[in-house]
């Protein structure tokens, strides 16, 4: 029995010192695949120590008769590489649409404290129907109709509170000359 096949056998057996072995045998191979294929030395030292230790856990696939342990070890470390390759790849697509993505405005920006001021001091002064609706309307995102269902208030009324309302708002917002070109005071969309 040549000393490679009787390797092969104590490392599928787990014997850990036939690792070891393996390890001092084949390691150099391993890893000068993997710098040739990886573009940074770290990355080829981390495919190398997965490649063994993926070895060591599915060593009882390894079959001396289809090829020796250096191959079956090189076949390994080629997939693990190109892993690393992919992985990388995606790392670098997400990294890049991440970068692409407009830059939002900080939170407490001033002007959007200020905003934000003007309008729950306006609500505030608003009666507290017309309050109740417009805050069901854009801090809980309803419906007209869902807004009437909820408060017990005609759908014509629930229409009419938000529409004084939102003038109220837009009168306050351009006395204040807080609306801008960009700002408006909200959104018109149909309910």
């Amino acid at each position: 029995m040549s000393a490679d096949h009787e390797l092969a056998e104590h490392f599928r057996a787990g014997d850990e010192h036939a690792l070891r072995i393996a390890y001092d045998r084949y390691g150099g191979a391993v890893f000068h695949l993997a710098c040739r294929l990886l573009a940074n030395r770290a990355d080829a030292e981390d495919v190398t120590q997965v490649t063994f230790v993926a070895a060591w856990q599915g060593r009882g696939t390894f079959d001396p008769e289809r090829g020796g342990m250096l191959g079956w070890l090189l076949g390994i470390a080629r997939r693990k590489a190109v892993d690393r390759l992919r992985a990388a790849e995606r790392d670098g697509r997400v990294a890049e649409s991440v970068r692409a993505l407009p830059t939002p405005p900080p939170e407490d920006a001033p002007e959007r404290v200020l905003d934000r001021l003007v309008v729950a001091d306006e609500l505030a002064g608003l009666p507290a129907e017309q309050r109740r609706t417009l805050e069901l309307a854009f801090y809980d995102d309803l419906t007209h109709p869902q807004i009437s269902a909820v408060t017990g208030l005609p759908l014509g009324t629930v229409k009419s509170h938000i529409r004084r309302g939102m003038a109220s708002l837009r009168r306050r917002w351009e006395v204040d000359g807080a609306a801008s070109g960009t700002r408006s005071a909200g959104s018109s969309r149909a309910r």
